[in-house]
C-alpha cells in the first residue's frame, strides 16, 4: 500500500530537517583543521610530565574521570579538550613534549601549555621548570616548520588559517609573581597594580602578534578568571567561607588586566589583515557559575573536591594523600586552583554558542562558519 499524500509531506519535512542537521554538524567539523593550544596549568595536557618541575599532575587522583592521570590538572577533561571534541576533532590535542607527538599527528594540532607558565619569562621560578609563553611560541615555530616540510608551504598556510588557536595566559603572572605570599611584598611596595599590568599587556600583545606572523588567523584569547575566588586565595588570605567573600586584590588585578586585554585584541583585529582575535570572557562565565552554582547542579562553589589542608582545601595541591569528594559533579573546583570537568564543560559550551557579552566579537560556532 502506498503512502497517503499527507504522509509523503511529513516524510519530506522529516528528511529535510535531518539533512539540515547533518549538514550543519559536518560543516562545523570540516571547517576546523586543527587546534593549537598555548597556556598554563588550566590547559596543560601533559607537557610538564617531561620537564623537571614542582608543578605536575601526572599522579592520582588527577584524571580520575579521564581514565588515568595524564598531566591534566583536573579530574577529567580541560576546556580545550571539550572544545576540540565539540568542534569535530576526533582526538585530543597532544602535548608537544610527548615523544609520540610526531609525524602526521601534528597536522591535527599540538598543545604547548605548561603548568606554572606565564606571560613574563621570569614568572614561575618557584616551580623550577616551566615553559613560559615565549618558549611555547618557539615550540610552535618548530612545529610550523615540521608541517611545512611535510605538506608544503601553501597547504600549511591553509591549515593554519582554518585552525583554532587557543591562548590561556595571565593567571600565574599574578598568583605566582605579584601575589606570591611573603616573596612578593617588596615588589608590591615598589610596583603598583596598574604598573604591573602595564608591563604585562604590551608583552602579551607582542606575543599574540608573533603568533599571527607565524600564520594564525582564528585566535581565541581567554581573559583571567576571578582568581580571588579560588580555594587557594580564600585559604591563604584567611577568607571565611561564602560565595560573596572572595579576595578583593586578586580580582581587582584580573579585572584591570582583562579590560586592557580586550582593547588589545580590538587593536589587533583592526591592524592585522584577515585576523580574528576573539575575546573569551571566561571571567564572566566563571562568575555566573559561582553566583548561580545551584542552578547548574553544583552543591559547592568555594572548596576543592580534591583536598588535604585548609578550610577550603586550598593549601596543598591535589595528590595521592588527598581526599576526594564523593561526587565530583557537585563541585565547581577540582583542586585549590583548577575547575572540575563539569565546570569546564559549561565554560566550553558557552564559548561555542554564547552571546557577544561572553565571547566577542563572535562565538566559536560563528567563527568557523566564516
Amino acid at each position: 500500500m502506498g503512502m497517503l499524500p499527507c504522509e509523503k509531506e511529513v516524510v519530506k519535512i522529516v528528511l529535510g530537517v535531518l539533512t539540515v542537521l547533518v549538514w550543519s554538524g559536518t560543516c562545523f567539523a570540516e571547517n576546523i583543521s586543527a587546534s593549537f593550544v598555548f597556556g598554563d596549568s588550566l590547559v596543560d595536557v601533559g607537557n610538564n610530565n617531561y620537564i623537571i618541575s614542582i608543578s605536575k599532575a601526572n599522579y592520582p587522583p588527577n584524571g580520575i574521570d579521564f581514565g588515568k592521570p595524564t598531566g591534566r590538572y583536573t579530574n577529567g577533561r580541560t576546556v580545550p579538550d571539550i572544545l576540540g571534541q565539540e568542534l569535530g576533532l576526533k582526538d585530543y590535542t597532544p602535548p608537544y613534549l610527548a615523544p609520540t607527538t610526531v609525524g602526521p599527528m601534528i597536522l591535527k594540532g599540538v598543545n604547548y601549555a605548561s603548568g606554572g607558565a606565564g606571560i613574563l619569562n621570569e614568572m614561575g621560578k618557584i616551580f623550577v621548570g616551566r615553559i613560559n609563553m615565549d618558549a611555547q611560541l618557539d615550540n610552535f615555530a618548530n612545529t610550523r616548520q615540521d608541517i611545512i616540510t611535510r605538506i608544503g608551504e601553501s597547504a600549511a598556510q591553509d591549515l593554519f588559517q582554518r585552525a583554532l588557536f587557543i591562548i590561556n595566559m595571565g593567571s600565574n603572572d599574578f598568583l605566582d609573581n605579584y601575589l606570591t605570599p611573603i616573596l612578593s611584598k617588596p615588589e608590591q611596595e615598589l610596583v603598583s597594580p596598574k604598573e604591573f599590568v602595564g608591563v604585562l599587556i604590551p608583552r602579551y600583545k607582542g606575543q599574540l602578534k608573533r603568533l599571527y606572523d607565524m600564520g594564525a588567523r582564528k585566535i581565541m584569547v581567554t581573559n583571567v578568571g576571578s582568581i580571588g575566588c579560588i580555594p587557594y586565595s580564600r585559604d591563604i588570605n584567611s577568607s571565611s567561607a561564602g560565595i560573596d567573600e572572595c579576595v578583593a586584590l586578586p580580582n581587582d588585578l584580573a579585572n584591570l588586566f582583562n579590560k586592557q586585554l580586550r582593547g588589545v585584541l580590538q587593536d589587533l583585529n583592526n591592524s592585522l589583515k584577515e585576523s580574528t582575535f576573539v575575546y573569551a570572557d571566561v571571567n564572566r562565565i566563571f562568575g555566573d557559575i559561582l553566583h548561580n552554582f545551584k542552578s547548574y547542579g553544583f552543591e559547592n562553589a568555594d572548596s576543592a573536591c580534591c583536598r588535604l589542608a585548609g578550610k577550603h582545601g586550598g593549601i596543598i595541591p591535589c595528590g595521592p594523600p588527598s581526599k576526594v569528594c564523593p561526587d565530583r559533579s557537585k563541585y565547581v573546583f577540582w583542586d585549590p586552583y583548577h575547575l572540575s570537568e563539569d565546570a569546564n564543560t559549561i565554560i566550553a559550551k558557552r564559548l561555542i554558542d554564547g552571546g557577544i557579552e561572553e565571547i566577542y566579537p563572535m562565538n566559536l560556532r560563528t567563527l568557523f562558519k566564516h
